[in-house]
């Protein structure tokens, strides 16, 4: 049986660490990196053990030894390289957030499912195991609270990709998307949301807090940050457990869960099935079932989550 083959869209840092762990992953390979620098596209393909390398997205689509495209590139290319991809009846693992706009995403949605192709948001904290087992947990009883933060110090560029709008910058869609998406995970779409922040000299948003409202009074208190250096942990409260999620919460390798009837319950991630090797084998799984979605990261939730992200923009404006 032959490798499940790859082809990378991009040559960023992103694209590099997900090449690895399809190197890493067994019975996977990367057989193509493309770029619109040929020149970068050839460094990471031989990096990587590529056979092949391209100076435009179309070109790495076409290659009839790719079964999926891994896009990597800068948000408002996802809609352009995903719908290449599609196109050529590529599987697609796109990296989150799912586009710029919700109108892009719902484009590729409509496209992938109107062609019968597979796509799918790269939101790896889903595939981590110990959010898994968090998210699965019948001993939490009810949840009530979610906190998360995601934040860091960076330097206001406005050239750089963090910092410029026509690159989709902005702290809610880069590092937002991981606190508001734990509590979509968890307790699913808000009915109520409350946000405050700052917006950057160029009107990028450069801090956001929420609060995300639920039936019956459950709760999450969100916030991210390109402005200073935060927790970075999460805290995860049911009605009969509570669940600490260590730094970073979003690719946690320890989580405690502790009750008033228990001992504290520790659990630590196996390095080799973190959420990049988790993401990689449903693609593949999904692709050969002849799945065109995921049940761990649904569409629908993929766009949801952007609606609640442009909300919570619109709210800072």
């Amino acid at each position: 049986m032959r490798d499940f083959t790859w082809g990378i869209a991009a040559t960023g840092v992103i694209a590099r660490t997900v090449g690895a762990a399809i190197v890493a992953e067994p019975g996977m390979r990367v057989g193509a990196v493309g770029s619109r620098n040929p020149e970068r596209a050839r460094a990471l393909a031989a990096a990587l053990g590529a056979e092949s390398a391209y100076g435009s997205y179309e070109r790495l689509c076409a290659d009839p030894a790719i079964d999926a495209i891994y896009v990597a590139t800068p948000h408002t290319e996802h809609l352009r390289v995903t719908q290449a991809a599609i196109a050529a009846g590529k599987s697609v693992l796109c990296e989150k957030p799912l586009a710029a706009t919700v109108d892009d995403a719902e484009k590729m949605v409509r496209m992938a499912r109107e062609a019968g192709v597979f796509l799918m948001e790269a939101m790896w904290m889903r595939f981590n195991p110990l959010i898994r087992l968090i998210a699965g947990d019948a001993r939490f009883g009810e949840i009530r609270s979610v906190q998360a933060s995601f934040g860091f110090a960076m330097p206001y560029d406005p050239v750089h990709r963090l910092w410029a709008p026509e690159l989709g910058g902005g702290a809610l869609l880069d590092l937002g998307v991981y606190p508001f998406g734990l509590a979509q995970l968890l307790l699913g779409m808000p009915t109520g949301l409350r946000v405050t922040g700052s917006l950057a000299p160029n009107g990028v948003d450069a801090e956001a807090a929420g609060m995300l409202l639920y039936p019956g009074g459950a709760r999450a208190f969100v916030e991210t940050s390109l402005l200073g250096n935060y927790p970075n942990q999460a805290c995860v409260v049911g009605t009969q457990m509570r669940a600490d999620i260590h730094a970073p919460f979003w690719a946690p390798e320890r989580i405690v869960l502790t009750g008033p009837s228990m001992e504290p319950e520790e659990h630590v991630l196996d390095p080799a099935d973190n959420g990049y090797a988790g993401e990689l084998r449903e693609v593949r799984a999904a692709t050969a079932e002849g799945r065109i979605e995921s049940s761990i990261m649904p569409l629908d939730e993929s766009l949801a989550m952007l609606g609640l992200l442009a909300d919570a923009r619109r709210q800072l404006a």
